[in-house]
């Protein structure tokens, strides 16, 4: 049995604990890492949230099993993590598919990051429900996509009740699309139009960003 060197009252290497970080931290980067690039990214493109992701992950990881190591109590380390919620990124609002991928990857992370007296089988088998829940919910043998897409509508004298499917017709006329649902937004009368989100069957699988857009600009804005 090999002395340790203490610098400081601070062991200099401790090889036991240094081996156990880098086992759980790649093992939680491999799992984090398959539910963004396979699942997430494909549908979204968005590379934006791909990079925020996947620091989150290690951030969040790496600062949970360190406090573990310092004995201080868990609720005061996903206190840290509320103050995500709070700012949430205040240049963009996070679009709710994008918050719960989000709150999926801390919370795997904290599980990897604690799971220490749980066994090596008991943390796998979690995982593994994480990535199937997520696989089952994403495939299309699940759920049937459907895309959508945010119109600005100019015949605004169709967006009465009574005259819904003349407006479906005049959509899928205009727009060259199969409409199979429609919801009608925000109404501007005094431009005489309204955006309508409209929704179609299509073959492309990613997701318009655009459709969060909700109202028309101001002038000046």
């Amino acid at each position: 049995m090999t002395e340790e060197l203490i610098v400081y009252g601070t062991p200099l290497i401790d090889a036991e604990a240094l081996s156990q970080l880098v086992i759980r931290f790649l093992f939680n980067f491999i799992v984090v890492g398959i539910i963004i690039h396979f699942f997430y990214y494909p549908k979204s493109r968005r590379r934006d949230f791909y990079f925020t992701f996947s620091l989150i992950n290690v951030s969040v990881f790496l600062l949970i099993i360190l406090m573990g190591s310092v004995k201080l109590k868990i609720g005061f380390a996903l206190g840290i993590f509320a103050i995500f919620g709070i700012i949430r990124y205040r240049t963009e609002q996070v679009p709710i598919r994008e918050m719960t991928y989000l709150f999926v990857i801390i919370a795997i992370s904290v599980i990897n990051a604690l799971a220490i007296q749980i066994s090596y089988m008991e943390t796998l088998v979690t995982n593994l429900i994480f990535l199937l829940s997520i696989w089952l919910l994403e495939s299309e043998r699940w759920l049937k996509h459907t895309s959508c897409k945010l119109i600005l509508y100019d015949k605004i004298h169709l967006i009465t009740p009574d005259k819904r499917e003349e407006l479906m017709a005049d959509l899928s006329k205009r727009t060259g699309l199969s409409v199979s649902k429609i919801e009608i937004g925000h109404i501007d009368f005094l431009r005489d139009a309204a955006f309508i989100k409209i929704y179609y069957e299509s073959e492309c699988r990613e997701i318009n960003t655009i459709d969060n857009l909700t109202r028309l600009p101001k002038e000046g804005e």
